[in-house]
């Protein structure tokens, strides 16, 4: 096909569907917002969003091209269609939640990582204030948050890590999400410098009294807001990847009833803490503190997740809850 034969082609088809837009201008709304979403935040090609919305490649790329010409590459505007909402609002219901935000996600096994951070990152950027103390988990699904972030300026905001970190990892540090969301708004950063799960409970104890500390975790327990995603137990999970925990700790925490982790704190699907010594060797704020901050964030989703998203529901009492719309489904017995 020549360039003009091509031209013209394009031309055409536009014009066609320039005239299904007068008669349907909001279907064609939502189906170009939700074809940006999948490009540029759940990285799928053009030819898979064809195939998933049933249109031709062509259309994909005049649709990605409007997106960004009417400027509407923004998380609010992909997210804002009727169904989300509903999912939303049916979240809200089920677990007492001031705010629920759902991530639209393309398939039920695809990876909601980044789409539950575009999400949270937009949110975040809402949220803060001047004068904040803000406390911050980690992991993959909060990094991937950073990109999203509306960086700027903000006077007198405070960014407290709530545990400690990881003594070796491959590429990216999952433990570095707070002092780089500090970076993104010139705040200040308090770390706890030291492994996320120490020897003992007497080493927990030294670092805090003998080793300053104790300063961060005073600091930690008046904060305004925190920010906490949670782990499986499974091979896959943040803990088992970067080693924090091992095999047998993990099999051994399952037949406790262990569902998942919230800053490497192990609990039950009730939000029960166990009583294992793992926990008390846990380098992080007091979970009585976390769960006292006025505005509690909640970050997670994907299906091997579900149980210890429901546990940490009932853990952290989370005034808002950022997940992927299947999880959402899940969470909420709405079929699929």
């Amino acid at each position: 096909m020549t360039f003009a034969h091509r031209d013209a082609t394009e031309k055409g088809i536009m014009k066609a569907d320039h005239s299904f837009e007068s008669r349907a201008p909001r279907r064609n709304e939502r189906l170009r917002q939700r074809a940006a979403w999948m490009y540029f935040v759940e990285e799928m090609t053009q030819s898979a969003i064809a195939d998933a919305l049933g249109v031709g490649r062509v259309t994909v790329v005049r649709m990605l091209a409007e997106a960004r010409a009417l400027g509407e590459v923004r998380i609010a505007l992909a997210r804002g269609h009727a169904e989300i909402g509903g999912l939303e609002a049916s979240l809200c219901v089920t677990y007492g939640l001031e705010e629920a935000l759902v991530a639209p996600l393309s398939l039920r096994d695809a990876d909601a990582t980044a789409p539950i951070g575009a999400v949270l990152g937009e949110y975040l950027s809402s949220l803060l204030r001047n004068d904040m103390k803000i406390g911050l988990g980690w992991g993959r699904t909060l990094n991937r948050s950073l990109e999203h972030l509306r960086e700027r300026s903000l006077r007198g905001l405070n960014v407290i890590s709530l545990v400690g970190g990881v003594t070796h990892f491959a590429q990216d540090n999952p433990a570095e999400f707070p002092s780089a969301f500090a970076r993104a708004f010139n705040a200040e950063c308090y770390l706890i410098p030291s492994p996320a799960l120490v020897d003992s409970p007497e080493t927990k104890i030294a670092l805090i009294e003998r080793c300053g500390l104790g300063a961060v975790y005073g600091f930690a327990r008046a904060l305004d807001a925190v920010v906490v995603s949670v782990g499986s137990l499974g091979p896959e999970a943040t803990i088992s990847r970067y080693e924090v925990i091992g095999e047998a700790d993990r099999r051994a925490l399952g037949t406790l009833g262990a569902v998942g982790e919230m800053l490497c704190n192990v609990y039950d699907h009730d939000g029960r803490v166990l009583d294992h010594p793992l926990n008390q060797r846990v380098m992080s704020v007091p979970l009585e503190a976390v769960c006292a901050a006025p505005i509690r964030v909640l970050a997670a989703g994907g299906q091997h997740k579900l149980s210890a998203i429901e546990g940490a529901i009932r853990l952290l009492r989370p005034t808002a809850l950022v997940t992927d719309e299947f999880a959402a489904r899940a969470l909420t017995k709405i079929p699929v």
